[in-house]
């Protein structure tokens, strides 16, 4: 059986990028410098990569800063977090875009809350105590 590796994700910004996930409890697993084709990867995720955690994979290539556009068919990453309004609290004030705050999902009862990152790319929170 196989297994859910990564999502890569192309990012004008890499600092502002690594800064924004920490936000959301990620932090820097790995990373590559590529000076030959002029890029560097970032893996970003939760606990070391432990089994059954993917990851994201930030790519930065160098010089592109005008960004890239997200795209009619990509939707969003879901993340779990421990606590919807609190993590939506710490975007805020890490100076993160919020497109919907925390409360239930329309007809249900789990609470998620919609995030931006630097590049526009959404992310769901999902609370999973």
């Amino acid at each position: 059986m196989g297994s859910y590796l990564h999502t890569m994700v192309r990012v004008r910004d890499l600092d502002a990028s690594i800064a924004f996930y920490r936000l959301l409890g990620m932090h820097e697993l790995r990373r590559r410098e590529v000076p030959d084709g002029r890029y560097t990867l970032v893996f970003i995720g939760f606990a070391d990569n432990a089994a059954g955690q993917a990851e994201i994979e930030l790519t930065y290539n160098w010089g592109q800063d005008d960004g890239y556009e997200v795209g009619t068919g990509f939707g969003h990453f879901a993340v779990g977090v421990p606590d919807v309004a609190e993590a939506v609290d710490a975007v805020r004030a890490g100076g993160g875009k919020v497109t919907r705050e925390a409360g239930p999902v329309k007809f249900g009862t789990t609470v998620i809350a919609f995030v931006e990152d630097p590049d526009g790319y959404k992310i769901e929170l999902i609370e999973r105590p």
